[in-house]
């Protein structure tokens, strides 16, 4: 009877053990492949990857209010080019409709509502200070980044950042409220159109200029360096890209363009892999 409780319990630690490193290798498997993880908090919940290891990058994928993790693949893979040297944080959008991101829609304050679930994302992994690389929409969320945590982003890479057109003054409303709201009222029986309506009237038209998030006397003044590279189409205008590339007193400029021909795209990319390595934090 001894004997065959000796093997039962050498079993059962066995198995116990082989879970173990189950566990292990999956945790390191997850975090090299780039697993997909949840935040949830309240009626918030934000689907989230990492991928890679080192000093934290915040990605934020372009596609209007549809952003996604899988928007990162262009103009260059982000993930796959920099996960060799940072610890890369991608989520979808709250609310974009190929994403798996929910929450209310915050009408009165739309903008900061997606702030607030990039800094808790980045207080649920326990990290302090990043640096960023946004495009498209990424370029308002970075600015208003460094409005609300300046002392946490190190350094910020703005590619193809939307902006205020003085003489198109609606598209951005106009493109989500044809390109996002509607879908967004389809999955979410309790969203009316008039919310949606009310929701983007307060981001893009309640108080439109230059890059809806700040001011340019808060680019002026803005210490953190940054990195623009600009764009020249509707939603990504190269006047307002270069202006706040000259207001901001520590700010580079890549060549324009540098998405066309396509083999400027890995010189763009090797600029950026310099500036972020020339401004990582010593200590880390």
């Amino acid at each position: 009877m001894d004997q065959i409780r000796r093997k039962i319990l050498a079993t059962g630690a066995a198995a116990t053990a082989m879970a173990a490193v189950r566990r292990v290798f999956g945790q390191q498997a997850g975090k090299g492949t780039g697993a997909m993880s949840f935040y949830e908090k309240g009626p918030v919940r934000i689907r989230y990857q990492e991928a890679g290891s080192g000093f934290p990058l915040l990605l934020i994928a372009g596609g209007g209010l549809n952003s996604t993790i899988a928007g990162l693949t262009g103009p260059f893979n982000s993930i796959e080019e920099f996960k060799g040297e940072y610890r890369c944080v991608a989520a979808d959008l709250r609310n974009a409709n190929p994403g798996q991101s929910s929450g209310p829609l915050e009408i009165d304050r739309p903008w900061d509502s997606h702030t607030d679930d990039q800094l808790a994302v980045l207080d649920h992994l326990g990290i302090n200070k990043f640096m960023v690389m946004g495009f498209c929409i990424g370029g308002p969320f970075i600015w208003n980044l460094l409005k609300r945590a300046p002392d946490r982003v190190v350094a910020a890479v703005l590619a193809q950042p939307v902006g205020f057109r003085p003489e198109m003054p609606t598209l951005m409303y106009d493109g989500s409220m044809t390109g996002w709201g509607p879908d967004l009222v389809k999955r979410r029986p309790e969203i009316t159109m008039e919310m949606v309506e009310k929701y983007l009237t307060r981001m893009y038209r309640s108080n439109p200029d230059f890059v809806f998030t700040v001011t340019r006397d808060f680019v002026r003044n803005c210490q953190t360096p940054v990195l623009i590279l600009p764009d020249d189409i509707p939603a990504h205008p190269y006047a307002v890209a270069m202006e706040a590339a000259m207001l901001a007193p520590n700010a580079e400029v890549s060549m324009f363009p540098w998405k066309e021909p396509k083999e400027r795209i890995p010189l763009a990319v090797r600029q950026i892999r310099s500036f972020l390595r020339a401004h990582h934090p010593a200590s880390v």
